[in-house]
């Protein structure tokens, strides 16, 4: 890659002396670029990508503005010659730290709110885009921005018959699985796996690769259940501070479909009947 501007004093010229590829991603390329003690984790993809940098690079901001969990600060964005890039501060993962803490830390970023649900740019959830209109109702929000959107995605990728049809049902009953329940808008990292976290060599809980908006803060506890779950002290001091509402229980499989429906839009496989025994389930409760 070309060497850029100095990310910390724009005009001023950063002279890449090592230019290391990151391993882990499979969107964009990163690398991990450095000028004497100075390091920057960077992103690159195709020019026309700069857009889901910069909202990247807008939900990072975001989270760090909570002052809550520890965050890879964006440093800049743009494009030189065919390639669109992101500069985040450098962070050395790979430390042990205190679960406990994540849980405690993440009711606290979820404390931060908004008027109303969504967010100020559209992002992307994997490499599938995200819709965030602002919207004053939850489940108008999550049926036509989540589930909605990720069912005509399924059906223009050729899944369609039941999957479809059960798919309709659920969005029209939505109302009764939140019944007694009114959720706030919070902060949601929006795409909290545990692939997206780790601990510095300090010990501090980091979380990145956001899809950042304001929803339903059990959208966020769902995801970190559905590829293996987090340790049991990150959920046990999490609801200490901030106990969720019984019947997210039954919720946590609506807001994990939106994931797998993604997962079936991007990858196929046994995805999209994974996400029509999900429908049943729901449907049953609905029933």
């Amino acid at each position: 890659m070309r060497s850029p501007e100095h990310p910390g004093r724009p005009g001023a010229a950063f002279p890449i002396q090592r230019t290391t590829p990151v391993g882990g991603g499979c969107i964009n390329a990163a690398w991990c670029i450095e000028s004497g003690t100075t390091r920057y984790f960077v992103k690159t993809n195709s020019a026309a990508k700069l857009p889901l940098f910069e909202a990247e690079a807008a939900g990072l901001a975001a989270l760090a503005a909570s002052h809550t969990l520890r965050v890879p600060h964006p440093v800049t964005s743009g494009v030189t010659g065919n390639e669109a890039f992101l500069v985040l501060e450098w962070l050395d993962l790979g430390g042990h730290g205190s679960a406990a803490q994540f849980g405690q830390q993440l009711a606290a970023l979820h404390r931060t709110t908004a008027p109303r649900f969504g967010f100020a740019s559209d992002n992307t959830i994997g490499a599938t885009p995200q819709s965030n209109p602002w919207t004053d109702n939850w489940i108008d929000f999550w049926r036509d921005q989540r589930l909605g959107f990720q069912l005509e995605l399924a059906a223009r990728n050729g899944f369609g018959g039941s999957l479809q049809t059960r798919g309709e049902r659920l969005m029209g009953k939505l109302n009764g699985l939140f019944d007694g329940y009114q959720p706030q808008p919070s902060l949601l990292h929006g795409d909290l796996w545990s692939g997206n976290y780790g601990y510095t060599q300090a010990g501090e809980p980091v979380i990145f690769d956001p899809a950042v908006y304001y929803g339903d803060r059990e959208a966020d506890i769902a995801m970190t259940e559905l590829f293996g779950g987090f340790p049991a002290d990150f959920y046990s001091t999490y609801q200490e501070a901030w106990p969720l509402d019984a019947g997210y229980s039954v919720r946590k499989t609506l807001y994990n479909l939106y994931h797998i429906l993604n997962h079936a839009n991007l990858f196929g496989g046994s995805y999209p009947r994974q996400a029509e025994g999900m429908m049943e389930r729901l449907l049953r409760e609905l029933a």
